[in-house]
């Protein structure tokens, strides 16, 4: 067997140990709930979350490729609980990565919470930090803004910020469109979001040339993405705990990322913008703002609409 078709066997055999503990044959089963509006089930992996999709292939991958080179890496995540369960339960017991996971006392699920915090194996560290999920993804990207210490202990991250995470997903937006149609037929998608990290991966699957029709971001009471969307507000709010802990987020990692595209890729006004999101407040220029809506559009729903 040739390198490059050995890589290839290799890769072939990650996904299938990733997608092995999935409970469903179709792994993302389409349900029809009636005429055109299907409910694509994300529910099937190991610990009933959708980031078991790309946390499970991260997980065989990492493996593999630190076993192949010989190192180890230290894998730190900030989490409101679906990230913290799937990642743990990704990493637990491989001898490539120690992970250790933050997560906002009594403020994830106790489903969650227990997922994160009963597994043995001593390469995975849950650590509940005072605050709220802001807290502990402020203090993450603390961490590998320390070079040093960034460096020196091989920091790796889980959270949406890996770009892997988010390619992994544009996945099920392929499969899920073509399922329906696509390409000669456009599909939109509704899509649950706190860190705006799902939703960007159905915005990347637009990119790539897949015929969506809108993206519509769904909120619970923390809904600075549908004020900013819908009305151009985007001001941070005390956060409210809700029945969905893991979309009670104010400042949304992969936001950023389509911000940066939508101001043609100019890091210095996004890192302004940024800046004046964290201490309170931004508004989008009326460009910007338009292009945003030409796909994407926003809901909100609190824990008694539920």
């Amino acid at each position: 067997r040739s390198s490059a078709a050995s890589d290839v066997y290799k890769r072939q055999d990650a996904i299938t140990a990733a997608y092995s503990g999935f409970g469903h044959a179709a792994r993302a089963p389409l349900v029809q709930l009636g005429p055109n509006h299907h409910l694509l089930e994300l529910f099937h992996g190991p610990t009933l979350a959708f980031k078991d999709f790309a946390m499970q292939l991260i997980g065989q991958l990492s493996q593999k490729a630190l076993g192949r080179r010989g190192e180890q890496v230290t894998i730190v995540g900030a989490t409101s609980g679906d990230t913290g369960s799937a990642a743990i339960e990704a990493f637990r017991g491989l001898d490539a990565a120690n992970v250790f996971i933050l997560f906002p006392n009594g403020r994830v699920s106790d489903v969650q919470r227990r997922q994160m915090t009963t597994p043995t194996e001593s390469n995975v560290h849950a650590i509940a930090m005072e605050g709220t999920f802001d807290t502990c993804q402020a203090m993450l990207k603390d961490m590998f803004n320390d070079f040093k210490f960034r460096d020196g202990v091989k920091l790796a991250g889980v959270n949406s910020i890996n770009w892997a995470r988010v390619l992994a997903q544009v996945v099920y937006y392929f499969s899920s469109a073509t399922s329906l149609g696509a390409p000669h037929r456009k599909v939109s998608f509704t899509v649950p979001t706190g860190n705006f990290g799902d939703i960007f991966a159905g915005y990347l699957a637009h990119k790539m040339g897949l015929p969506i029709a809108q993206l519509v971001i769904a909120t619970n009471q923390n809904d600075i993405l549908h004020r900013c969307i819908s009305r151009n507000d985007h001001t941070t709010r005390p956060l409210e705990q809700s029945l969905a802990p893991s979309m009670d987020i104010m400042i949304s990692s992969n936001f950023e990322r389509l911000l940066f595209d939508l101001y043609d890729r100019d890091g210095a006004v996004i890192t302004q913008l940024m800046a004046d999101a964290k201490v309170g407040s931004m508004q989008l220029t009326e460009s910007a703002l338009t292009l945003a809506q030409q796909l994407f559009s926003s809901y909100r729903c609190d824990d008694k609409g539920m």
